[in-house]
């Protein structure tokens, strides 16, 4: 069975569409299928989208009202129901067979006859329902058929005779949403709310006739009641969101991403309105998170598993789960859209993932370590730095020291910037800059291939006394002479849309080339050590903050821009590694100070 996308309950078998949903964990054990699969009687692909959010809808109510059900059985049984609880019951029921009566005229009857179902006084409702529905192939077999059901209700009440089919609905009406009662099995009440219901399908009937001549007949509405829910569902609330989001500031990585753990919340928690979630749910979500193994769709125990019943089957078997961080991240493609719903809809104002995020046990710079002066000098005297044989053979010692090519100067850049991966690889030629005397990097998304983390990663940094000194303003020259549009046109952008993405295999491939590589250290290290650095000397916390795009309200603003940018050079020349030598780098006579 092939999966499709667009809903995650959409499936193909064949050329047929089906619904598919896993029973939900929190029931499954008592549920009386072991998953809600059926046909959606289509084979266009746009017809089954639109019929599978009705379906996925009406399956939710049946979870729905199992739980109900799970809930009205674990409380104390109740002797009897009073004769005004069973006068309201019976009042809902009413109300509910005039709005199935709606529901089946909204969509409209189809054309053509079908004979009348002939009943007499021993036939049973359970029958008629079982074998034809209440929605017949014809407005003609749709009346005779309320005219049959009439017929034996009124024969049956007569003689004060309760068939087992108003059992049955009697039993179900005690699980509904604003009834919700444990009645004992012995309970005389049992046969006067029956009766109940069968004068509430007499008297809607009557009404049924009415609208079948034409007139207007109004379906009430049940005081104390919660009114059906007219907010979306939430597969086609996140339909929205993602094509807001990627029409604005999406990649094809992080729509993948996000639609992907949407679809996993979708199919373990259920397809709902948006105002029917709750905290119960995203921690219910949460719990299945922290029991999975990273990248658990590799697992060949937990392959074509539902999030749910992955997560089930996991700890079942012992797996090691997937960290804090991990945890949190797959919480955060969740919880974004659930902002972004408040936002949006009045129902959906209170996001149920908030404050579910894990504290971190460590302490988030902890995560990576800085790299060690002797982890730095293993870098920098590799063969592309001191002559390689070639830049597709970057290991092979040789003669070739790559100085026009981003595999030389992204690193580089990021031990004297401590700019992330990909705001060094994005940089354009235009965004090397001189203002005041000051030779300096403006980083920016000013760019349909650029992107930054966040608002603070837009700034300034000072270009370090030792960059100038490697040369790289003859590599900004020469990339400005051939009209190129970026300083590393040689490292191409990913399928994800990130150019971060090859690079980092590419380094990482390095690290352990070089015979450093670990658990702790990978191209985000340079960042730390950076900061490592700043304090060694003596930066001021702002300014290091400022130099690295840390959240730091309103410091340009503070100092005005010239001003600012000059307070950034005067830190950024006093800025060294202490014990790291990498003058053998240089082409240009080291100074010890730059205008």
């Amino acid at each position: 069975m092939e999966q499709m996308p667009k809903h995650p309950r959409l499936r193909r078998r064949g050329a047929t569409y089906y619904h598919r949903a896993a029973i939900p964990a929190d029931i499954a054990d008592s549920y009386p299928k072991t998953e809600e699969t059926f046909t959606l009687g289509t084979k266009d692909y746009q017809e089954a989208v639109r019929r599978v959010r009705v379906a996925a809808a009406e399956v939710d109510r049946r979870f729905e009202a199992h739980r109900r059900m799970l809930a009205q059985k674990a409380k104390p049984p109740l002797k009897e129901l009073s004769d005004e609880e069973i006068k309201r019951i019976g009042e809902v029921y009413y109300t509910y067979l005039l709005e199935e009566d709606e529901a089946i005229r909204s969509e409209q009857f189809s054309e053509g006859d079908r004979p009348s179902i002939m009943l007499d006084a021993d036939a049973d409702v359970n029958e008629i329902i079982s074998a034809h529905g209440f929605r017949p192939p014809s407005f003609e077999g749709y009346a005779e058929d309320k005219d049959a059901i009439d017929e034996l209700t009124r024969h049956d009440y007569a003689r004060g005779k309760v068939n087992s089919f108003y059992k049955g609905e009697a039993e179900e009406v005690l699980t509904w949403e604003g009834i919700s009662a444990n009645l004992d099995p012995a309970s005389p009440s049992w046969r006067k709310l029956a009766r109940e219901l069968q004068a509430a399908t007499i008297k809607a009937t009557k009404a049924v006739r009415l609208r079948n001549e034409g007139e207007v007949v109004d379906t009430p509405r049940v005081p104390g009641l919660r009114p059906e829910s007219r907010v979306p569902l939430l597969s086609m609330a996140v339909e929205q969101w993602v094509e807001e989001k990627a029409r604005t500031s999406w990649v094809a990585k992080t729509k993948r991403e996000h639609c992907a753990w949407m679809g996993h919340f979708i199919a373990a928690i259920g397809d709902r309105p948006l105002d029917a979630y709750t905290k119960t749910d995203a921690r219910a979500y949460k719990g299945m998170l922290l029991k999975l193994p990273a990248n658990w769709v590799k697992f060949s125990e937990l392959q074509g598993l539902s999030l749910d019943k992955a997560s089930a089957k996991a700890h079942e078997l012992g797996m090691e789960p997937m960290t804090e961080s991990n945890v949190n991240k797959l919480l955060g493609f969740v919880g974004s859209f659930w902002t972004w719903a408040s936002d949006q809809y009045d129902e959906a104002s209170v996001n149920p993932f908030k404050g579910l995020k894990i504290k971190q046990r460590k302490r988030i710079r902890e995560e990576r370590d800085p790299f060690s002066v002797q982890e730095l000098g293993a870098i920098f005297s590799a063969p592309i730095y001191t002559g390689c044989a070639s830049l597709r053979e970057w290991k092979r010692p040789g003669v070739l020291v790559p100085r026009n090519s981003g595999m030389f100067w992204v690193p580089l850049l990021s031990l004297f910037t401590g700019a992330r991966m990909g705001e060094v690889i994005q940089l354009y030629v235009d965004d090397v800059r001189e203002e005041g005397g000051v030779a300096f990097f403006d980083l920016n998304d000013n760019g349909e291939d650029k992107r930054l983390k966040t608002t603070y990663s837009q700034r300034s940094i000072p270009i370090h006394a030792s960059i100038l000194d490697m040369g790289f303003m003859d590599h900004v020259e020469l990339c400005r002479s051939k009209g190129q549009k970026r300083l590393f046109s040689d490292l191409a952008m990913g399928e994800d849309g990130y150019y971060s993405t090859p690079f980092s295999k590419h380094f990482s491939r390095f690290l352990k080339a070089v015979g450093i590589k670990n658990r702790k250290n990978a191209f985000h290290s340079f960042r730390h050590s950076f900061e490592d650095a700043c304090r060694d000397s003596d930066i001021p916390k702002e300014i290091m903050d400022a130099l690295q795009g840390h959240g730091q309200e309103g410091m340009s603003e503070r100092y005005g821009r010239g001003y600012y940018l000059k307070k950034l050079d005067e830190a950024m020349k006093r800025i060294q590694y202490r014990d790291l030598d990498l003058s053998y780098l240089n082409v240009l006579p080291q100074k010890s100070e730059r205008p």
